[in-house]
């Protein structure tokens, strides 16, 4: 190993050392490599099972690296949906003395999956709208940061699921940069940028026949532009109403909140005489009902995910005549009594396919279906012995798809 070798992490790990560093990362053996998908990338990107975690190595430029991976670690401090930067490698040298790029070490996101396993000619319809919402929002949580993307693309993203819906990460900030706060022209040119590539990589995927050519693709990239538009003038408009009207403000928060948006602080004027109120949200985080299962839960979940779990738990308080007890102590019996022996009701070797959550979602879903199917109750235990025969038990694994190439990926159904 070259004696030049040197990483920079906020926490080491030792096994680091045991990689093949002085070998491009094209050429790095198969047996050091886990099999998961990867999308598009300008670099050559591997993924490395160590210390029983993957990692994902992207090889780039000394300045380029340390840049990028401050840039993740700052998104994190901020709660931003982006991958997690783990090391810097650089001083690395061929044995034939050939200096090779540095290397940025990011935390693999379970359960993530590239767009090229999604967009596909078996995909259903509105999984492209879902999509572009997720990337959306994703856009909107950003810019609200203060963060300048400036390569705004679906092969910069990568995607999870939430409930029937999509949760979109960040993946590669090497032209990214962090503000106080945007200017219009700034978030404009991320949004027309988004556009542009979404319906670019789209048209790609035409060409290869991995996309339906009656897909409208320039219809699917003009949906980002309304829809963040719509979403960001949610979150930031000012709204005036009649001083006689101020249920308004608790109308306004409440539909922040089923954004899944919390208002960290509101300004209210009046006008001089006193007749019509403004409201502006000043702060607004993302995240409400994950904040909410999580407070009363401790589970990490994904919004929409939240949301169900929340609902059901609403269900179950009222099912056991529980309304005005402590939520918490209400929340850690539906966790005993509900949650938990739901998803261990799936055979072990099937549970990694999903994220837990997910899992729950996906029963309680098969459970309403085949109820309205066949006009009964169905009880929960047999729609969790139907669900894992007639769904689950023929879904990919989504925790790690075993593929090599993204492109020979099987669909995903949406």
């Amino acid at each position: 190993m070259a004696q030049q070798l040197q990483i920079t992490a906020a926490r080491v790990d030792p096994a680091l050392l045991d990689l093949p560093w002085e070998v491009p990362l094209e050429e790095w053996p198969t047996d050091v490599l886990a099999a998961l998908p990867r999308g598009i990338s300008r670099h050559v990107v591997r993924f490395v099972r160590l210390s029983g975690r993957v990692i994902a190595l992207k090889e780039i430029g000394e300045r380029v690296a340390y840049q990028e991976y401050e840039l993740l670690r700052a998104l994190g401090r901020l709660e931003a949906p982006a991958v997690q930067p783990l090391a810097v490698i650089t001083g690395r040298t061929a044995p034939d003395g050939e200096e090779l790029n540095s290397v940025l070490v990011t935390e693999h996101l379970q359960y993530s999956l590239p767009y090229r396993a999604l967009f596909s000619q078996y995909m259903r319809p509105e999984t492209a709208g879902r999509l572009i919402d997720a990337l959306s929002v994703l856009l909107v949580r950003l810019h609200l940061l203060g963060f300048y993307w400036g390569d705004v693309s679906l092969s910069n993203t990568l995607f999870r699921r939430d409930a029937g819906a999509f949760a979109a990460y960040l993946v590669d900030a090497e032209t990214g940069e962090l503000h106080p706060s945007l200017t219009h022209g700034q978030r404009g040119y991320d949004v027309d940028l988004a556009r542009t590539n979404i319906i670019g990589e789209l048209m790609d995927l035409q060409a290869g026949e991995v996309l339906d050519e009656d897909v409208d693709v320039v219809d699917v990239g003009n949906q980002i532009v309304e829809r963040y538009e719509s979403l960001w003038s949610e979150l930031t408009q000012e709204e005036s109403f009649d001083t006689a009207e101020r249920w308004r403000v608790t109308e306004r928060i409440n539909r922040l909140n089923d954004l899944g948006f919390d208002v960290g602080e509101l300004t209210l004027t009046t006008d001089v005489g006193g007749t019509t109120v403004s409201i502006q949200p000043k702060v607004v985080d993302a995240g409400h009902y994950h904040r909410q299962i999580m407070r009363l839960t401790g589970l990490d979940v994904q919004e929409n995910q939240a949301r169900r779990m929340l609902n059901d738990l609403d269900s179950y308080r009222a099912e056991t005549d529980r309304q005005n007890d402590d939520p918490v102590i209400v929340a850690h019996d539906w966790l005993d009594e509900v949650f938990t022996p739901t998803v261990r009701a799936v055979p072990r070797e099937l549970r990694r396919k999903l994220e837990p959550a997910e899992i729950f979602h996906e029963v309680l879903e098969h459970r309403w279906f085949v109820s309205q199917q066949q006009e009964r109750d169905v009880p929960l235990a047999e729609a969790i012995e139907s669900y894992v025969e007639n769904v689950l038990r023929h879904r990919p694994d989504e925790r790690s798809f075993l593929d090599r190439d993204s492109v020979e990926m099987p669909a995903v159904d949406g």
